[in-house]
């Protein structure tokens, strides 16, 4: 029931959804989705409108909106749209060259209604990216950090302070998309990529520094601050687990 008046609070206004610019990499799936519709229609007409809901869905799935990016040197933004859904402390993973201390890692999982284009934490370059394969478990697990595909990119700054973002695919994601390379230099707030249809995403801080999120709290890409480097202590009083 609960999915059910999701699927309507976000369909009552559709000139709101299409207003928003799609990411092209929808391009293709909105055409599917709308040319099933249309075979559906001739097998019985209530169906065409079932699946033109779906394709509009599956717009706003891919969309892409500007964002207003936080310019304050030393910010480290949310990668995703979504809910903070793991704050804890791990071990990065060895190929991304951070180092062999625990960081605080900050997860965000997205669902299937939340924009899926991801946006770099902070400016710098991309010193490795390295892609797994693996599972498609569900990505609000802790879990799925180690078992499920991923891609991992450590980005660092022009300080040589470094950080770790994950895509991690999820129960229903089949494909991350990565749209850079390494040696690449990226501005905050700036598109890298995308995970299809529900999927997560990992932010390792710098050592020593802390969260300024709480569980359970909604971030946006590229505008909500995960963490400050010029304020790497703060008297965090949020939930960790």
């Amino acid at each position: 029931m609960k999915f059910i008046l999701k699927i309507r609070a976000k369909m009552s206004n559709p000139l709101k959804i299409v207003a928003v610019p799609m990411h092209p990499e929808g391009l293709k799936f909105v055409a599917i989705f709308a040319g099933i519709s249309v075979l559906l229609g001739f097998i019985w007409s209530p169906l065409f409108w079932i699946g033109l809901v779906l394709t509009i869905w599956c717009y706003y799935f891919f969309r892409n909106p500007v964002r207003s990016v936080p310019q304050a040197e030393g910010l480290i933004l949310s990668p995703a749209d979504g809910v903070v859904s793991l704050i804890t402390r791990a071990i990065p993973p060895v190929e991304m060259g951070l180092g062999p201390q625990e960081r605080v890692r900050v997860s965000v999982f997205m669902n299937v209604f939340n924009c899926h284009v991801n946006r770099a934490p902070m400016a710098g370059e991309f010193t490795s990216i390295n892609y797994h394969k693996g599972k498609f478990v569900n990505a609000s697990l802790d879990k799925a950090s180690e078992h499920n595909e991923r891609n991992a990119l450590t980005i660092t700054n022009k300080n040589g302070v470094s950080i770790g973002v994950i895509q991690i695919a999820g129960l229903v994601a089949r494909r991350i998309v990565c749209f850079t390379a390494v040696g690449a230099q990226i501005n905050a707030g700036e598109r890298f990529g995308l995970i299809r249809f529900g999927s997560r995403l990992d932010v390792f801080l710098p050592v020593g520094v802390e969260p300024k999120v709480v569980l359970g709290q909604n971030a946006t890409a590229g505008e909500t601050v995960l963490a400050d480097l010029a304020d790497p202590t703060p008297n965090w009083k949020g939930k960790r687990i």
